[in-house]
């Protein structure tokens, strides 16, 4: 807990939050993003942060000074939580040149963490992104540094906050001729230096994804070069698993072993295993990310759905699960249809029509939902969408992911209970990502609000039409701005564009 006098609180309100207005949520229940009990309670807001909560909230009022304008929310029958935190998207571009995020702020998300999977949008200058890099949109690559990439950041003001990790694979196309070795000493001198400038320029961490082929060839000596890095700095390493079918195993001790040797907490990314041969393995796997959780700060994310998306490659398709083209090239107009089902209409294999549509991307149905129960229950897994919103047919991860667990997971499956999904979706994520004064009920911290009907809340996008609002979010707020009001919410005008830049902790202390 921050302790902090109230009128120190009050007089701190300042930047995209005016100063001279407060909010005043009453009459909801309170659930504080600690996975803790919710309870009656009331919460102020004023500026960008948290003034008080609960029993601490007529004081708090009292002592706001004169003249500040306090506008009273009626939260009667709501949940009032922390901003949620999705920890796995690919939005990097997306909160550039699309600012408003209605994907995010329309399912609660107060903020992202973007260069996920070894892909991120900086440090790296090319004309037309390449594979991989295409999944965040065919524009090009124009930020050759971290910094450049936070003050265009900064000049759009994106709706949500924006959380950078660094991808291995983009320092690989800026330090490499090639990408089909692993890199050279000078090179990953190269990689690191960048690397270690980006993290001084506010980036959380480091992304890999060695499961892409611009990858493959890196061994564990060249990431662990640069997990010492991201280790030096206190930032956090996240791993695409170079494998999640058949070398599951092996993958998840190579990513364990590089965190632990570079001195970095690491996040699994969207555990899961894939392929009918792989279903039911969660049952060895998840025994052995708690056995590595006993010698290392060690984490997972999730989406709540039983297909993947990503982009179109032939050794995923293998002629039984369903693939669902999301994008495609040279035939747009194959977006929302079965590969299967073009590959009896054009009368050739269903891997030969992935090669006709390539570049192009696909929703992959290749996990079991056993296996995706057992992975969302863990304690130890957080929620990300994993969306890719540049794809003409998204996945419905992108606009439902967050209301599909408090909904059909929490309440109406009982999987978990509401504390323990908001906790997965906030404090655990903020604590995770080292992520400063974010991620709870707590005064002095930030004020990323979501207030949402836990009886009416759930997800509509569904593959058949993936763009779809959720439904049950009354109302977001964004550093003590109003962002975001659902169907039915409370009367706050026009939404306001407050997102920043997230920054670490400043110790190691999390």
């Amino acid at each position: 807990m921050i302790e902090q006098d109230v009128s120190s609180v009050v007089s701190s309100g300042a930047g995209d939050g005016k100063a001279g207005v407060a909010y005043l949520l009453t009459g909801g229940t309170l659930v504080d993003g600690s996975g803790a009990a919710g309870y009656a309670g009331d919460l102020l807001l004023q500026g960008e942060r948290i003034v008080a909560v609960g029993a601490d909230v007529v004081a708090a009022r009292a002592a706001l000074p004169a003249g500040t304008a306090v506008t009273e929310i009626d939260c009667r029958g709501k949940v009032i939580a922390p901003g949620f935190i999705d920890v796995h998207t690919h939005d990097d571009t997306v909160v550039l040149n699309r600012p408003e995020m209605l994907p995010k702020l329309s399912q609660g998300v107060t903020s992202v963490i973007v260069g996920n999977c070894g892909i991120s949008l900086s440090p790296y200058v090319v004309a037309e992104a390449p594979p991989p890099l295409n999944l965040l949109g065919k524009d090009s690559y124009i930020f050759g540094t971290m910094q450049a990439y936070a003050d265009h950041l900064a000049d759009v003001v994106p709706g949500v906050n924006v959380g950078v990790l660094i991808g291995h694979t983009t320092l690989r196309f800026g330090a490499m001729d090639t990408l089909e070795r692993t890199a050279s000493e000078a090179e990953i001198a190269q990689m690191e230096a960048t690397l270690d400038a980006a993290l001084s320029e506010g980036a959380l961490g480091m992304s890999s994804g060695l499961f892409y082929e611009p990858a493959f060839a890196a061994t564990s000596d060249e990431v662990l070069a640069l997990a010492r890095v991201v280790g030096r700095h206190r930032g956090v390493y996240t791993s695409h698993l170079r494998s999640e079918m058949a070398a599951i195993i092996e993958a998840i001790h190579e990513a364990g072993d590089t965190a632990f040797e570079g001195g970095v907490p690491l996040v699994i990314s969207h555990h899961k295993c894939a392929g009918p041969a792989n279903w039911g393995r969660t049952l060895t796997t998840l025994p052995l990310i708690e056995e590595l959780a006993k010698r290392q700060e060690i984490g997972m994310d999730v989406y709540p759905y039983v297909a993947g998306s990503t982009v179109l490659r032939e050794d995923l398709v293998d002629g039984v699960i369903d693939v669902l083209v999301t994008w495609s090239t040279p035939h747009p107009d194959t977006a929302g249809r079965l590969l299967s089902d073009i590959s009896e209409e054009w009368g050739v294999t269903q891997q030969e029509v992935c090669r006709r549509l390539q570049p192009g991307g696909a929703c992959y149905f290749q996990m079991h939902d056993d296996d995706v129960d057992r992975v969302i229950q863990h304690p130890l897994t957080m929620i990300g969408s994993d969306g890719l919103p540049h794809d003409s047919r998204p996945h419905p991860r992108l606009w439902g992911t967050f209301p599909r667990v408090l909904g059909h997971y929490a309440r109406d499956r009982g999987m978990f209970t509401l504390e323990a999904a908001i906790h997965k979706m906030t404090g655990l994520s903020a604590k995770r990502f080292r992520i400063a004064e974010r991620g709870l009920l707590q005064p002095g911290f930030f004020a990323d609000i979501t207030v949402f009907d836990p009886l009416t809340i759930r997800d509509n996008a569904t593959f058949e039409d993936p763009i779809q609002l959720s439904t049950g979010i009354a109302a977001v707020f964004v550093n003590g701005a109003p962002a975001y009001v659902g169907e039915g919410g409370p009367s706050l005008g026009e939404p306001v564009r407050a997102g920043r830049l997230l920054r670490r902790v400043a110790s190691t202390a999390v």
